[in-house]
């Protein structure tokens, strides 16, 4: 199949553009709001999709027809239906968006769930667009791409070039205020004390360490679209996205990559270590002096990295997986991260969707050993998590993926939101300032709500 590209003229950003489609369902903005330089060099826009494949389990639907198979092996095969060569710079150019949940990863490993599940999601949501718009941040040039299905690729572009032309800038304005009240499947008293029996699976030799998370619910009349605007205001983040689905959105401002493979190399950045941002220059500072000297989150840290090493090395060649970067700092609005990289080149035989299945869900909100920090993170913390710390990216025609950490995300069902907030919890653990910590994390989310 061949996709054609045509640069446009346009001084909107990327979310001005999505503004012009937010109405139509399986619209999706995969939106780096910072880093431009970097991470977040490019954001894309998704429109007038022409397959939708979702499902739960072993059931799956494409177009709303039942198929029966395996998600993974079904993604495959349409991705190579509609194989394209990219001669471009742009890292995707043609393909599909959507997520993974975390408790498909159960399904993967075979781990037996007694958790409740009170949010009904897809376990998987997939759309195939005819038409990506792709919005160099750094360059500040912005593109538009069509496959040629739904309608002729010259005819498609001009119709989505004209409506891009005619639109203008979003207004920001002050966050729309409106009430909630947040409710947790945790109180202080009881998360503090789930610390201490995460820690008792570490002393008697389960594990060394676990992702530990607190669900928030709330009702609101706040539309999706609203709070997705104040969230990028506020806590602007490399992997942010909204996607809006069939019954329900993802409002995500994520700051962790999963994993992104180019031309059969692989790349991850597990976050672990978190400081809260100071309230003064000079407490800011201390608190970034804090966590780069801290023991105990370079020790998270390097256990993650640890086991994402172990991951990559099932489908990458022999001593090509290397840890690039090991302490890195990255700021965000509300909290300070230490995150690291780790690389690898994918075996001739394993594809883009066969590594992410190798390596789901991430280490870093897991633990490690992995099966076993899921088995105690599904008994501990008593709901199941769906989409949150599952991934959420693309997976391109030529090859390509970038996928994201599904965490600072919310889902909108109906009037209600959900999001969790949780932390690595190690022996050195104080149970008090992991509480705290997930509190830091909620701050931006609550706030937009």
């Amino acid at each position: 199949m061949n996709i054609y590209l045509k640069e446009i003229q346009s001084e909107l950003n990327p979310f001005d553009i999505y503004t012009i489609f937010k109405d139509e369902k399986h619209t999706v903005i995969l939106d780096s709001g910072m880093d431009h330089n970097n991470l977040g060099r490019y954001s894309f826009i998704g429109v007038n999709p022409f397959i939708v494949v979702k499902g739960r389990k072993d059931q799956c639907f494409v177009n709303e027809e039942e198929h029966k198979g395996d998600i993974f092996q079904l993604l495959s095969k349409l991705l190579d239906k509609y194989k394209a060569e990219n001669n471009t710079d742009i890292p995707f150019i043609g393909g599909c968006i959507g997520y993974f949940s975390y408790d498909l990863g159960l399904e993967l490993e075979n781990i037996s769930s007694n958790s409740l599940e009170d949010l009904i999601i897809p376990h998987f949501y997939f759309v195939f667009y005819d038409n990506l718009i792709i919005c160099d941040n750094s360059n500040n040039k912005k593109y538009i791409s069509a496959c040629g299905i739904l309608n002729k690729a010259d005819l498609s572009i001009a119709a989505v070039e004209e409506l891009i032309m005619k639109s203008s800038s979003v207004i920001y304005e002050d966050i729309t205020k409106s009430k909630a009240t947040f409710s947790s499947n945790f109180s202080k008293e009881e998360y503090i004390a789930t610390v201490s029996k995460v820690k008792e699976y570490i002393r008697s030799g389960d594990i060394y360490i676990t992702n530990l998370t607190q669900r928030f619910t709330a009702s609101t009349q706040k539309d999706s679209y609203s709070i997705y605007k104040d969230l990028r205001k506020i806590n602007p983040a490399p992997f942010s996205a909204f996607m809006r689905l069939q019954d329900f959105d993802i409002i995500s401002s994520s700051p962790e990559r999963f994993l992104k493979i180019t031309n059969k190399i692989v790349e991850t950045r597990p976050i672990k270590g978190t400081s809260p941002r100071g309230a003064t220059p000079k407490e800011d500072e201390a608190n970034k002096r804090m966590l780069l000297n801290s023991d105990k989150d370079k020790a998270e840290l390097l256990m993650i990295v640890d086991l994402e090493r172990n991951d990559l090395s099932k489908v990458c060649k022999p001593h090509t997986v290397k840890v690039t970067e090991l302490f890195a700092l990255e700021e965000y609005s509300t909290v300070f991260h230490l995150v690291s990289t780790v690389v690898g080149e994918l075996r001739n035989e394993i594809d883009s969707v066969q590594c992410l299945k190798a390596c789901f869900p991430g280490g870093s909100i897991t633990g490690t050993p992995k099966i076993r920090a899921m088995e105690i993170i599904d008994e501990l913390e008593r709901l199941k998590r769906t989409a949150y710390t599952g991934c959420m990216g693309y997976f391109s025609f030529d090859g390509n993926a970038d996928f994201n950490i599904i965490i600072r995300t919310m889902i909108k069902k109906y009037d209600n939101i959900y999001f969790g907030v949780g932390g690595g919890i190690t022996w050195d653990s104080d149970e008090a300032a992991e509480y705290q910590e997930t509190l830091d994390k909620a701050k931006a989310l609550m706030r937009v709500v």
